[in-house]
């Protein structure tokens, strides 16, 4: 598990004004630098920005971008979607689990991967469609999703 130091945290907080305004700059900067919102993080947010801790969590918990449980430096969505399920998307999610020792909604204890469903990217006419990180990888062959997922 991965040490969260405080110094880095006010670090990370300090480049954002003091300000109640830059509460969502803020946790999406948190959550960009430990792929998750560490609870002394918001805690210090908190006190950096002047505003009750009940509003920094209310906004955490609020919008699903931001996650209160460790992720993985990689967070790998397969799609579910109707036309990723046609075209095997339960496949490739079985073998990314095998291959990655976790289930899905699990993030490895390395912290290096965290898988996710998703109901429908939008991007059907590449089905089956996985997602590492922000890149969308499009027609994806069971046998070559795990590969695709450690090479990103």
């Amino acid at each position: 598990m991965r040490m969260i130091e405080i110094e880095k945290v006010r670090e990370v907080i300090g480049q954002n004004p003091a300000d109640k305004a830059s509460l969502i700059a803020v946790l999406q900067d948190i959550q960009k630098e430990f792929h998750y919102l560490p609870q002394m993080a918001l805690k210090e947010a908190a006190d950096y920005m002047g505003v009750p801790l009940s509003k920094v969590y209310s906004a955490a918990t609020f919008y699903k971008a931001f996650s209160l449980k460790p992720r993985g430096e990689k967070i790998v969505r397969v799609c579910k979607g109707t036309a990723c399920h046609i075209k095997g998307a339960d496949l490739i999610l079985e073998q990314l689990e095998t291959g990655l020792g976790i289930k899905a909604g699990e993030t490895s204890e390395d912290l290096k991967f965290t898988i996710e469903i998703v109901n429908c990217v939008g991007a059907c006419a590449m089905a089956p469609v996985m997602i590492v990180n922000d890149k969308y990888h499009g027609n994806v062959r069971v046998d070559k999703a795990l590969k695709l997922v450690k090479k990103d």
